[in-house]
C-alpha cells in the first residue's frame, strides 16, 4: 500500500451537531488514501468502526432525490425484463426505494441502520436490520439462493472484503446473477472529485481491481453499465463463473482499456491526482476570499458527506457560508461536523437574500439547476469544485 494523498483531520461524515454539542470536542480521523500495486484496489487507509457510522440514526435517504428516484426504477425495468427474480436480495435496502420495486414474498432487505430499516418493517417487507456477513447470507439463504443479489452503494462501505465476497457466493444460486453499484474511480479522479473519500467510503473501485477481487472467489464481471449518479458510477453485472448463461459483453473489455489507457494501475497517475487536489483546495478558497471582499451573501445547497471533505480540508467554516440548506429531515437546525455550518430546511433560492450558493451536492446539479431555474434567471450563480474550482 502507497499512500498517495493526505485530506487532513476528518471529523465522521455524517455525525451532525445539535447547537448544545457545538463546544464539544468532535472525534476526527486522519483522512489519508492509499493504492494497491497488487491487485489495484483505492482504499483510505484509517477506517472507522462501522458501529460509528451505521447506526440508528443514519440521515440519508435514497428516495429523497428524484434522481435516484429514476435510476432504481430504471434499474427495476431492466431487471424484470432480463433475468429471474424469484428471490431477491438486497444488500444496504436503505429506505426501500428499491425493495418496493417487488413483491414483498420475493425480496429481503439487508440494512444495518435501524432507522432505516424500520421503515420497510413498517411496511412488512423482510429487512434484517444487521451488518452483511457470511452468518447472515447462511440465515436468509436456509431454504432457497438468491437468484439476484443487487447492492447500491453500500460494499465499498464494507472494509472486510473477503467476508462479503465469501457471504455472496454462498448465497447466490449457480445461474444467479449480482448487480453492484457504485463510484468509478476512473470519474473521480477524471474529475478530481476528492470528496469521493470519506469516513463511510473505504474503497473507491475501479474495474481493474474488482476484476482481481472477484477473480478469488471465482466470480467475472459480464457487463457494466456507465452512470451519472453519484458523480459518475459503475455498475457491474457479475455472475459464478460456472455460469454459462451469460457471455461476456464487449463493455467489460472497453472499460479495463479505458481505465488502463488513463494508469488507473500505476502510482504515478494517483500522485498526479494529489497534486491536483491541492491545486484545487488553494483555488477554492481564493474564490471565497473574494467574494468576501465584495461582501456578498454565500450559502451552500446540500449539506452531504462529500461537502464534509471538502469544507474540512479546505478550512471553509461559518465565516465563509452562511448557512445551508439541505431537505432531510434529520439534518434541519443541526450543524456541519468540523466546519459547524448551521443546516437550514429547504427554500427555494431567492436572490434578494442569497448571491451565491456552494453547491455541496454537485452530483445532482440537473436536478438541482432545474429546480432553481428562477434564481439563475435573476443572475443566481454558484461555486462548483468539480472539475476544477469556478463560478458557475
Amino acid at each position: 500500500m502507497v499512500k498517495f494523498l493526505d485530506l487532513g483531520l476528518q471529523p465522521l461524515a455524517n455525525s451532525y451537531l445539535k447547537k448544545k454539542n457545538l463546544n464539544r470536542k468532535e472525534k476526527k480521523f486522519k483522512l489519508e488514501v492509499a493504492f494497491n500495486s497488487k491487485n489495484y484496489l483505492v482504499s483510505i487507509v484509517n477506517t472507522v468502526p462501522k458501529e460509528k457510522m451505521f447506526n440508528n440514526m443514519y440521515p440519508y435517504k435514497s428516495s429523497e432525490s428524484k434522481t435516484m428516484q429514476k435510476s432504481f426504477k430504471n434499474l427495476t425495468k431492466k431487471i424484470k425484463q432480463n433475468f429471474k427474480t424469484d428471490f431477491i436480495i438486497e444488500i444496504g435496502s436503505n429506505d426501500g426505494i428499491f425493495l418496493k420495486n417487488f413483491n414483498k414474498q420475493s425480496v429481503v432487505g439487508v440494512e444495518p441502520c435501524k432507522n432505516l430499516a424500520k421503515l420497510t418493517k413498517n411496511i412488512n417487507y423482510t429487512t434484517y436490520s444487521e451488518y452483511w456477513n457470511i452468518k447472515l447470507a447462511r440465515k436468509i439463504t436456509k431454504n432457497k439462493k438468491a437468484d439476484l443479489i443487487y447492492s447500491a452503494n453500500t460494499l465499498s462501505h464494507i472494509k472486510n472484503l473477503n467476508e462479503i465476497f465469501k457471504a455472496i457466493n454462498y448465497s447466490l444460486s449457480d445461474k444467479g446473477i449480482l448487480i453492484l453499484e457504485d463510484p468509478s474511480l476512473l470519474k473521480c479522479i477524471k474529475n478530481v472529485a476528492y470528496d469521493q473519500f470519506y469516513c463511510e467510503h473505504i474503497y473507491v473501485f475501479s474495474t481493474i481491481s474488482l476484476k482481481n477481487i472477484l477473480n478469488n472467489f471465482d466470480l467475472e464481471i459480464f457487463d457494466i453499465q456507465n452512470l451519472s449518479t453519484h458523480g459518475g458510477s459503475n455498475r457491474y453485472f457479475i455472475k459464478k463463473k460456472i455460469n454459462k448463461n451469460f457471455q461476456i459483453k464487449n463493455s467489460v473489455k472497453n472499460e479495463v482499456k479505458k481505465e488502463i489507457k488513463f494508469g488507473l494501475q500505476k502510482i504515478s497517475t494517483f500522485k498526479k491526482f494529489a497534486k491536483k487536489v491541492k491545486k484545487s483546495k488553494i483555488k477554492l478558497l481564493n474564490i471565497f476570499k473574494k467574494l468576501k471582499k465584495k461582501k456578498l451573501n454565500i450559502i451552500g445547497y446540500g449539506a452531504t458527506a462529500k461537502s464534509c471533505t471538502i469544507l474540512n480540508y479546505c478550512k471553509i467554516g461559518d465565516k465563509f457560508i452562511d448557512y445551508f440548506y439541505d431537505t432531510t429531515s434529520y439534518k434541519i437546525n443541526r450543524y456541519l461536523p468540523g466546519s459547524k455550518i448551521l443546516i437550514k430546511k429547504y427554500k427555494k433560492l431567492n436572490k434578494k437574500n442569497v448571491d451565491i450558493v456552494f453547491l455541496g451536492a454537485w452530483n445532482f446539479k440537473e436536478e438541482i439547476f432545474k429546480k432553481e431555474k428562477d434564481f439563475i434567471k435573476k443572475g443566481g450563480k454558484f461555486i462548483i469544485h468539480i472539475p476544477t474550482p469556478k463560478i458557475i
